[in-house]
C-alpha cells in the first residue's frame, strides 16, 4: 500500500495541523526574539541553541518539549504568538556518547522559572528525570536566576522552600556523570545546581556565581558591589572554590566539558572508556633521575614529573587554582584512566592547608564513585601548620582527607616522591586496597620531620649544650640514618623502591591489572555520589 501524498493545491486538516506545528517551532526557535538574542550577543554570550549546537555533535541534538511556553490567543482561540518556556533540553552525543542535556534560555524572561505542569529542566525537571531512567551523563548549561516574587503574584501564594527540591540532583550525583558550565549569572536554584555536580566550569569575565545577587546584598547588608566582585570567576574558583574551573571563553567551556567527559563512564554500572595506548607503557625518562633537587627544602615542577610519566598530553586538571598545595588531574596510563593526587612542593612546600584537603576529598570521591584507579605522587611534609591553618581549620579538613582516604574502595597506588610524614601522609594511603607502597631511592617519611621533630623531643638536650645549634645538627644527623628508604624496605614496610625510570612501566602495569578488579565490581556499586 503506497502512502498517501498531501495535495498541495488542496489544503486539508492535516497540511493545516503540520504547518501549525512548523508555526509553533518557528516561534521557539526565535527564542526571546531578534532584540534579545542580539543583546545576548552584545554581553559576549552565546544563546542556549548556539551553545548546544558547539557543545554537542553536529546534527546530534534531539529537542523535547520544543512546543513548551505561553500561547497568545484572540478571540477566536487562533494563535497570534507563542512566547517559549526559558529552558531548552533534549539529547545529543558528545564524541559520539549519548548526554541528557539542557539550560536556561536567558533571552527569555532572563531564563527564570516557568509555571508549566512539568519542568523542562532544573532541579525536578524532565532532563534529570531523563539522565536517572536512561542512565545517562547530564550536562546542565545554566544561565539563570531561577525563580524570581514576581511569581508570587501569578500564582496567588508564596511556595514553601523546598517543593521543587534537589532529591533528584542529588541522587544524579551517585549515579551518572553531571557536569555544569556556568555561562551568565546564576542565582538561586541554578547556582545550587552547578554545586550538585562532578566538575563546574564558568567563563572568566561574563559568568558569575552566588546565593544572592547585588541588588539583596545591598538590602541585606547595605553593601555596594558589582556582580563580579562578588561572584566573579576570581572569587568562585581561585578563592572559593564554588566552581572547579575557570574557563576563558564559552567555546574553553566546551572543550573542558568534553574532556573530563572522556574520562568517565556513562554511568556507574560501567567502566571508564579506555583508549588505544598513545605512547609506549615502557617509556623511560632520563629526566625523572633529576627532576628531585639534592636539596630537600628546593621546590620542583611536580606538573613536569607527572606529565613524564602519563601518557603523553592526556593531563586533564581540576580545580587548577584552588588549593594549590595539591595537584588533581584526570589523566592515563596505557589508555586507562587514573586519577593523579599529587603534592605541589611550589605552594607551602606541599603541606596540606583547609583548601588542598577539601580539594583532595571531592577528587578522591569522584575517583571512586566512577571506578577510577588513583594515584599519588607524595611530597607532603603534613598539615599546614601555624595561626591562620588552625584558623580555617587546616586539622578537621586534613583529617576528613583521611577519613575519606580510608573509604576507598578503588584500587589505589601510593608513590613517594621525597616526603610523605605525619597524618597527611595517611591520607594518601588506602588500607581498603592492597595497601601499595612505592617508593624513589629520595623517599623519606614518618610521624613528622626529623627537623622539627628533635627540636621538639630534645629540647631540654639541646638547650643544655654549650652549641645548641650544633647540637640539634648532631642529633639529626644521627636519626637520619635510619630514615633511609633502603632501611624501611628492609623491613618490607614500604614495598618496593624504584628507580625512577621505571616509574611509568610499573604503574601502568598496576593500572592493567586493575581493570579486572574494577570490572568484578560493578555489580556491587552502593555509592551515595559526590558529595558537593
Amino acid at each position: 500500500m503506497r502512502d498517501r501524498k498531501l495535495d498541495p493545491d488542496k489544503p486539508d486538516a492535516r497540511r493545516a495541523e503540520i504547518d501549525e506545528l512548523s508555526r509553533r517551532r518557528g516561534f521557539a526557535s526565535e527564542m526571546g526574539g531578534p532584540e534579545n538574542v542580539a543583546r545576548q550577543h552584545k554581553a559576549g554570550r552565546l544563546t542556549i541553541r548556539e551553545r548546544i549546537a558547539r557543545l554537542t555533535d553536529e546534527g546530534s541534538f534531539r529537542e523535547i518539549g520544543t512546543l513548551a511556553g505561553s500561547g497568545d490567543y484572540d478571540e477566536a482561540h487562533r494563535l497570534i504568538e507563542t512566547t517559549p518556556a526559558p529552558y531548552v533540553a533534549g539529547t545529543a552525543h558528545i564524541d559520539g556518547r549519548p548526554v541528557a542535556i539542557g539550560g536556561e534560555d536567558f533571552t527569555v524572561r532572563g531564563g527564570t522559572t516557568f509555571s508549566v505542569a512539568r519542568r523542562k529542566g532544573g532541579q525536578g525537571g524532565f532532563i534529570e528525570d531523563l539522565a536517572h531512567h536512561y542512565r545517562i551523563p547530564l550536562v546542565n548549561l545554566i544561565d539563570g536566576a531561577g525563580g524570581t516574587v514576581t511569581s508570587a503574584k501569578r500564582r496567588g501564594y508564596v511556595v514553601f522552600p523546598g517543593v521543587d527540591g534537589f532529591e533528584r540532583s542529588v541522587e544524579l550525583l551517585g549515579e551518572v556523570p553531571v557536569v555544569s558550565a556556568v555561562l551568565g549569572t546564576a542565582a538561586g536554584g541554578p547556582a545550587g545546581r552547578a554545586i550538585l555536580s562532578h566538575f563546574s566550569v564558568m567563563v572568566r569575565g561574563t559568568s558569575q556565581i552566588f546565593a544572592a545577587g547585588p541588588p539583596v546584598v545591598k538590602r541585606a547588608l547595605g553593601k555596594e558591589i558589582d556582580k563580579e566582585a562578588l561572584g566573579g570567576a576570581s572569587i568562585a574558583v581561585d578563592t572559593a572554590g564554588t566552581i572547579h574551573n575557570a574557563a576563558d571563553s564559552e567555546d574553553d567551556a566546551f572543550e573542558q566539558i568534553r574532556r573530563f567527559l572522556s574520562f568517565m563512564p556513562q554511568n556507574v554500572w560501567e567502566l571508564p572508556p579506555s583508549t588505544a595506548p598513545s605512547d609506549p607503557v615502557e617509556r623511560r625518562e632520563e629526566e625523572l633521575l633529576e627532576i628531585v633537587p639534592e636539596q630537600r627544602t628546593r621546590p620542583y615542577d611536580m606538573r613536569r614529573l607527572v606529565a613524564l610519566v602519563v601518557d603523553e598530553g592526556s593531563g586533564f586538571e581540576v580545580r587548577p587554582t584552588y588549593g594549590r598545595a595539591v595537584i588533581t588531574q584526570l589523566a592515563r596510563l596505557g589508555g586507562r584512566p587514573v586519577g593523579v593526587i599529587a603534592n605541589d612542593p611550589k605552594i607551602y612546600g606541599g603541606a596540606m592547608d583547609a583548601d588542598a584537603a577539601r580539594k583532595q576529598i571531592h577528587f578522591m570521591e569522584l575517583c571512586d564513585t566512577f571506578h577510577i584507579p588513583l594515584v599519588f605522587f607524595v611530597d607532603v611534609p603534613g598539615f599546614m601548620v601555624g595561626p591562620k591553618a588552625e584558623a580555617e581549620g587546616a586539622l578537621r579538613e586534613g583529617m576528613r582527607a583521611v577519613y575519606t582516604a580510608g573509604q576507598l574502595t578503588v584500587p589505589t597506588i601510593t608513590l613517594v616522591v621525597r616526603k610523605c610524614y605525619g597524618m597527611a601522609g595517611m591520607a594518601t594511603c588506602n588500607k581498603n586496597d592492597i595497601d601499595l607502597k612505592l617508593a624513589w631511592p629520595t623517599g623519606e617519611w614518618g610521624s613528622l620531620p626529623i627537623e622539627g621533630g628533635v627540636a621538639a623531643a630534645f629540647r631540654r638536650e639541646i638547650d643544655a649544650a654549650p652549641d645548641p645549634k650544633a647540637k640539634e645538627q648532631e642529633i639529626e644527623a644521627e636519626l637520619r640514618a635510619y630514615a633511609s628508604p633502603f632501611r624501611t624496605a628492609e623491613a618490607f614496610a614500604v614495598e618496593e623502591i624504584i628507580d625512577p625510570r621505571e616509574t611509568r612501566p610499573v604503574l601502568s602495569a598496576f593500572i592493567a591489572l586493575a581493570e579486572g578488579r574494577l570490572r568484578t565490581n560493578l555489580g556491587k556499586h552502593d555509592k551515595a555520589g559526590v558529595a558537593p
